[in-house]
């Protein structure tokens, strides 16, 4: 990647009516050259966010259960909310008290994972979502995939699985053949592909955004575009509060779906 197409994010003598064109944020904007290496292995911005995400998870969830107590202090409180929240508001829901107990601690963990990967891009010096880099959110999804198809097929045999992938039911008569197609193709293919992209999107598009409106506040910073830039500071205010909101909107879709897939893995063929 050249220099010119590199967004420099803190590009300080670029202003309107000055000669230079506007630093539009693009696909360049979502790439990181490496911090340091470990051996071999290179570590950029979003690796080192989703690293520092998980012992931020492990760490308030230790905090706030390692020593518990009958009358809750704050932390505890709060860690009981989300881990309530979690498991009633989604997981029970889905899958009911007695068949959803054994996989709350894994929805929980997902949720809250996925949630602090989204927050990173409203933190200060962070300031990126992990989950607008399309692995990762295709690595979660690959997990819960492979988690579905092995309680799918746990569940119902080798063969009771395939009917279940693939919608098989005898009465369906002549439109059997294209029923099992597309049920096979949707529940096989489409729903992890789905699963993952819907988060990445999102927070792909957020962030975008986000960076957007923050630039162009800078850049339209002289002469008379300073009352451009406000309201363009205005937007990035606006953006800002609204991502938090998508951000927790998303972490609780994926987990529902996930939830919803691995019902659907344990439920009844008919």
């Amino acid at each position: 990647m050249s220099a010119d197409q590199t967004l420099l994010a803190f590009e300080t003598d670029c202003h309107i009516f000055e000669g230079c064109g506007f630093p539009a944020p693009g696909l360049h904007s979502f790439v990181f050259e490496p911090l340091f290496k470990i051996g071999g292995i290179e570590f950029n911005k979003p690796m080192l966010l989703a690293i520092l995400g998980s012992l931020v998870v492990v760490g308030f969830f230790w905090a706030a259960f390692g020593k518990a107590k009958v009358v809750p202090g704050k932390l505890q409180m709060i860690g009981e909310t989300g881990y309530d929240f979690v498991r009633r508001g989604i997981v029970y829901e889905a899958l009911g008290k007695k068949q959803g107990d054994k996989y709350v601690p894994f929805m929980v963990s997902l949720f809250f994972f996925v949630w602090i990967m989204n927050l990173w891009s409203i933190i200060p010096v962070a300031s990126f979502p992990v989950t607008s880099i399309i692995a990762y959110p295709a690595g979660l999804a690959l997990v819960v995939y492979v988690m579905w198809v092995f309680l799918t097929f746990k569940k119902h045999g080798f063969t009771g699985g395939w009917k279940n992938i693939t919608g098989y039911n005898k009465e369906l008569g002549w439109v059997l053949p294209l029923i099992v197609v597309i049920e096979g193709l949707s529940n096989l293919i489409i729903r992890p592909f789905t699963h993952a992209v819907r988060l990445f999107a999102n927070m792909f598009a957020g962030h975008l955004l986000i960076v957007m409106f923050t630039i162009a506040s800078w850049y339209l910073l002289n002469g008379i575009g300073i009352a451009y830039a406000g309201a363009s500071f205005l937007m990035t205010v606006a953006m800002t509060a609204f991502e938090v909101f998508i951000q927790a909107v998303q972490a609780y879709i994926f987990v529902l779906l996930a939830t919803s897939y691995i019902q659907g893995a344990l439920s009844e063929h008919h």
